[in-house]
This record gives C-alpha cells, sequence and structure tokens, in this order.
C-alpha cells in the first residue's frame, strides 16, 4: 500500500516520539530528526508528502528551516507545518509571512495535528486516497497499478513514480533536474537523460490505448501531463 511520508524535525524527544506513534497508526511514514541539519540531509532524498517543524530547534531555527525549503526550487513546495509555544498573533503573521502553510500552537491534541496534516495532503493533492484519474488513465496508488479503460498497463516501479508524480501536478511543466530529484534523490547521480528513457517508456506502454499523447515534451525544460483530451 502507498503511503504518505511525514518529515518531523522536533528535538525533544518526547513530543518526537509523540507525533512519530500517531501519525504512524494514521498510516502514514514517519521521517524524524531532532535538528534542521538532519531535516536537510533528509530533504537530499525522496521528498516527503508533509513537513511538521519545530519552530524552536537548536542551531538553524525551525523558521530559518523553513525559508531554506521556500527557497529550493526542488523542495519549495513542500507544505509545512509549523509547531510553536508562541500564541501571539504577531508570531503567527510572522510564520505565515515566512511561507509557512498551517500554525498549531503547543500543546496540541494529536487527533487536530493528523486533521490539520489530512487537509493539507488534500490541498495538495497528495492525499495517498487510492486511486487518480486523469485523460483517462487510472492509477490505483494502493496497488501501484495503471489502467486505461480497464486494460492494465505495466509499468516499471520507477516510470510509476515518474507518473504517478506527473499527475498528481497536471498541466505543470518539470525539468527534468526536478523529476530526478522526486524520484531519485539528490544524493544519486543520475545523468538526466535517463530521465527521457523513462518518459519514453511510458508512452510507449499508454501508446496500445492512445494515450501516449498526454505527455508533451517542453522545448528547453522537459515534460508536463495535459489533463485535457487531445481534441478538447
Amino acid at each position: 500500500m502507498a503511503i504518505n511520508s511525514i518529515l518531523v524535525v522536533e528535538d525533544e524527544p518526547d513530543i518526537l516520539e509523540m507525533l512519530r506513534f500517531n501519525l504512524h497508526r494514521a498510516q502514514f511514514k514517519v521521517l524524524p530528526a531532532v535538528d534542521s541539519e538532519e531535516a536537510i540531509r533528509l530533504l537530499e532524498g525522496p521528498l516527503p508528502s508533509v513537513a511538521i517543524i519545530d519552530w524552536m530547534l537548536p542551531g538553524m531555527s525551525g523558521i530559518e528551516l523553513a525559508k531554506r525549503i521556500r527557497s529550493d526550487h526542488v523542495t519549495s513546495e513542500l507544505p509545512i507545518i509549523l509547531l510553536t509555544a508562541r500564541s501571539a498573533e504577531e508570531d503567527k503573521l510572522q510564520g505565515f509571512n515566512f511561507g509557512i502553510d498551517d500554525y498549531i500552537t503547543k500543546p496540541f491534541s494529536p487527533q487536530e495535528l493528523i486533521a490539520r496534516v489530512r487537509a493539507l495532503l488534500r490541498r495538495s493533492g497528495s492525499l495517498q486516497d487510492g486511486s487518480i484519474n486523469l485523460n483517462g488513465i487510472h492509477l490505483d496508488t494502493f496497488a501501484h497499478a495503471v489502467s486505461v479503460e480497464g486494460n492494465s498497463v505495466h509499468l516499471r516501479p520507477t516510470e510509476y513514480r515518474v507518473l504517478e508524480i506527473m499527475m498528481r501536478h497536471p498541466n505543470r511543466a518539470f525539468q527534468r533536474g526536478q523529476l530526478l530529484d522526486q524520484v531519485w534523490g539528490r544524493k544519486v547521480y543520475i545523468d538526466e537523460r535517463t530521465v527521457d528513457v523513462h518518459m519514453m517508456r511510458i508512452r510507449n506502454a499508454l501508446k496500445p490505448y492512445g494515450k501516449h499523447h498526454v505527455i508533451k515534451t517542453v522545448r528547453g525544460i522537459g515534460y508536463r501531463l495535459d489533463d485535457q483530451p487531445e481534441n478538447a
């Protein structure tokens, strides 16, 4: 079953364990970090679906980490929830001005946090709800299966992941480097031409069903996936 991964950056062991336990029980994969430096290392791998960041961290603060995430083209759209004991309106406004998507004041209930996480995932189109349907292509995100009008389409795991990312963000032009970073992570060096090979394989797999045209080459940039039929 495909599940969303959540980056949790919290230096207090009891709170980190509480978050890990409750998120895991809610069927999320947890990537724990005790400071910003560890979080940055984790972000060099496949991207999580949401980041939960404590404001008061040792070394680089949570706000500074959020600013760094927003300034990096790979992580700039990562949804961020800020945890803090600060409840003043000016503190919340400061967080939102730095690109925070949501703000939870300590102490908080785990149920409220999980509800906020799910709301962010729905808004970003990243909630693993079982299926994605776009332009006649159906993705079963639990089974990692692709079909067109009931016909099974065979894709290798990496090709499936590339297609899933593009279907979650239709009409967005992806640079080859962006797809490499999101699928393989930045710790792995792979030539950008690898993306072209995977795109060719995806198109070939969709061609018997007349869906190969949904993946467009964007000259000088990379690729995008259209959400409208060819004759629309």
